[in-house]
């Protein structure tokens, strides 16, 4: 298989940026970071581009048109693509509430997309979120309460799960049954993700005991904070423990509270996510999304109830908002790449970039496009006119 050499780099590692690096590829994995002069048989000299690590989406209900409850194979690779041009190595495609009936044939086209996307230069499935099957009907937002369940023992063996896989859920621990419910998704080696809730501060607390140690979409579909009283999004921002995802959107959160956010958590804390939806890379217009109809306008989606029902950005976005509001490539890194590799548990392959991981590289301009796309070792959409290559 054919080497290749990135030279001249500005790389950003785990816990610093270094300049004038050189990165060899071989065999689709980093075989070598240094300064010193190495070959290859294909050379790309950078000038000091800022490289990332892949970034790692863990709530995306889909793009161009596709949404992920309702996706065929083809379908999948078409948004792993899109996903891939926009610096995206891994994601989990995420599910709204719906019938088990359709879960099951989901879950089964996933395997399929599985067998194949590991030699296809697209962003790579590895696990599934189920968001809101377990939610309060009080903080549905866009989903379709109809399909909300209740724990008495046994929803959680009717999910359907894939082979080697990571599984992530967004519940409510003030459902009935919901701190068994994490207990029961913690031993099962599930992610429970607290979201779509209004539980007190005692509740909280006992679904943080019980396993529960990530928030979803922080600030959204969750009470708020108020002097008196915490709210689940005080209580996020508080414990220390506590991971968050947040839309860096701009409309979901403020940017001042994005900000906010970003400087009251450690930065290996926060955790980027799209939550994109269907319509993503397709602009403004009109669209129907799990039954309803949604607009968007100038980037804001809003359903026929009057929520916002997902966002239409990607990670590239998120990873361009949060450098214009003042945080450093090296925090922005962590939020997308490194913070969900290890909540996912795949660090060891992916979110950073170290010697023996897969090359999942982007390089982003001044402007945040992305300029340079490796995944899985291969370059893809390569413009030739930006590098000086040999």
């Amino acid at each position: 298989m054919t080497s290749i050499l990135l030279k001249n780099v500005t790389v950003i590692l785990p816990d610093n940026i270094l300049e004038n690096i050189n990165i060899l590829v071989e065999n689709r994995r980093i075989t070598n970071i240094s300064t010193e002069d190495l070959t290859a048989d294909k050379i790309i000299d950078f000038n000091n581009q800022t490289l990332y690590a892949g970034f790692i989406d863990i709530h995306n209900h889909g793009a161009v048109g596709i949404d992920t409850n309702e996706a065929n194979v083809d379908e999948f690779i078409e948004v792993g693509k899109f996903l891939a041009k926009n610096g995206v190595a891994a994601w989990l495609p995420t599910f709204v509430p719906d019938s088990d009936k359709n879960y099951r044939r989901q879950i089964e086209t996933l395997e399929k997309l599985r067998e194949i996307q590991n030699d296809l230069p697209i962003a790579q499935v590895v696990g599934v979120h189920y968001e809101g099957v377990f939610a309060n009907t009080q903080m549905c937002g866009a989903l379709r309460p109809q399909y909300f369940k209740t724990f008495t023992g046994n929803e959680l063996s009717e999910l359907p799960t894939l082979k080697n896989a990571v599984h992530h859920t967004t519940y409510a621990p003030e459902i009935e049954g919901g701190i068994e419910l994490t207990k029961e998704l913690a031993k099962q080696g599930w992610i429970p993700s607290i979201g779509h809730t209004k539980a007190n501060f005692e509740t909280l607390e006992n679904a943080f005991t019980a396993g529960a140690k990530h928030i979803t979409h922080l600030f959204n579909a969750m009470t708020g904070v108020h002097h008196r009283d915490l709210g689940v999004a005080g209580w996020s921002l508080t414990k220390d423990e506590i991971k968050c995802e947040i839309i860096a959107d701009k409309i979901h959160v403020h940017p001042k509270i994005l900000k906010m956010a970003g400087e009251t958590k450690p930065s290996d804390k926060l955790i980027l996510v799209s939550d994109s939806v269907s319509p993503t890379g397709l602009g403004d217009g009109d669209f129907e999304i799990w039954g309803e109809k949604v607009s968007v306008v100038s980037g804001k989606t809003n359903n026929e109830r009057g929520s916002i029902a997902g966002s239409v950005i990607t990670m590239r976005d998120a990873v361009k908002n949060m450098l214009s509001l003042g945080f450093t490539p090296l925090e922005v890194s962590k939020m997308a790449s490194a913070n969900p590799a290890k909540l996912l548990g795949i660090e060891k392959d992916f979110g950073s970039i170290e010697v023996g991981k897969r090359a999942d590289l982007v390089a982003l301009d001044e402007k945040g496009n992305v300029t340079f796309l490796m995944v899985g070792g291969k370059i893809v959409d390569l413009n030739i006119n930006r590098y000086s290559e040999r």
